[in-house]
């Protein structure tokens, strides 16, 4: 299980919004040294339309204060609404205290190095501490992201310019493809300071990052977020688990980082709780919440984000990803 501390009680800008706890817990992240909040906050719930900005702001200043620092947020997610709202929320003297990471899903340099700009105006900010690659869904997407002007270039230049301060990549359809990314890497000589991927009750029973992929990063020093702890509420339709139980099996995997989805200070408070009261669940209980899961979870039917384009983003907006590099584009032509 992964060394754990806990913040101390910061001292604050603004009165908190709720009792403030006196500790919450955290995690190193990865090899890269630092400590992050075991718990993050989800970009894509944050900007979800049925909130205001200022119910946004509210839920994600409540959770900063409160200890939840590790603040997740992508450039698509709702036409750059969330990185908005995150860029207000980070305002007086919050940026100083917390982990914000966002995604870009350009794989060429060109459209990469656009989209990371755009997200840094967006989150008034002259640099986020992670910078990921969005939805890594498809084998080429890993050929596209490390070909000669592709891009990780981008990445590069950026952390040399000192936009960002650490890279990793994320997906959510096949552990095949998180295990090919890794290999590409590999042959790059290019070490990722984190990756993301689901993991929950139901990802053990079917193509599962749990059983493929976080062992292969666990073992090259590459921190681990975990996400979808509940599908986006697909899996608990089940009603196989609740909220807490599906925290409590993804805090309980040897991740950096689960990141949920808030979207109400009811969440938030759940979410809060779960954190300062977690204990690592038992191999008995583990086992209890994976035969209680089983059936429902064979061939991935509440795991919609692997088995459905529902959740494919960059399927749906190909332009996105960028055109192809001047070499591919040359061939095609000839």
């Amino acid at each position: 299980m992964l060394a754990a501390e806990t913040f101390d009680s910061p001292t604050l800008d603004q009165s908190p919004t709720s009792d403030t706890p006196q500790e919450f817990p955290r995690r190193l992240l990865g090899e890269t040294g630092e400590w992050v909040s075991m718990l993050g906050l989800g970009g894509s719930h944050i900007g979800t339309p049925k909130l205001t900005d200022a119910e946004a702001v509210r839920i994600m200043r409540s959770a900063i204060d409160r200890g939840l620092r590790f603040m997740d947020s992508s450039w698509d997610y709702h036409q750059g609404v969330s990185e908005q709202r995150l860029g207000k929320a980070l305002r007086d003297g919050y940026r100083s205290r917390t982990f914000v990471m966002t995604k870009i899903d350009g794989r060429s340099k060109k459209e990469a190095a656009r989209q990371i700009d755009e997200s840094l105006r967006r989150l008034q900010v002259d640099h986020v501490d992670l910078l990921q690659h969005h939805e890594v869904i498809r084998f080429d997407d890993a050929d596209r992201i490390f070909a000669e002007g592709g891009a990780m270039e981008a990445f590069v230049e950026a952390k040399q310019a000192g936009k960002l301060r650490f890279i990793g990549f994320t997906g959510h359809k096949d552990p095949h493809v998180h295990l090919y990314m890794l290999e590409i890497a590999r042959r790059h000589k290019f070490h990722f300071d984190t990756v993301q991927m689901p993991l929950n009750v139901m990802d053990a029973h079917f193509r599962s990052f749990e059983k493929q992929v976080l062992p292969v990063a666990l073992s090259e020093g590459i921190a681990v977020l975990g996400m979808k702890s509940m599908g986006s509420g697909v899996i608990l339709k089940s009603n196989a688990v609740t909220p807490v139980q599906c925290l409590q099996y993804a805090l309980t995997l040897p991740t950096s980082v689960v990141i949920t989805g808030i979207d109400s200070m009811e969440i938030l408070e759940q979410a809060i709780t779960t954190a300062r009261t977690f204990r690592p669940l038992t191999e008995s209980q583990m086992k209890s919440l994976l035969a209680a899961t089983a059936k429902c979870a064979m061939e991935g039917r509440y795991e919609l984000f692997k088995t459905t384009s529902g959740f494919d983003s960059t399927a749906q907006h190909p332009e996105w990803l960028g055109q192809e590099s001047e070499r591919t584009q040359k061939l095609v032509a000839d």
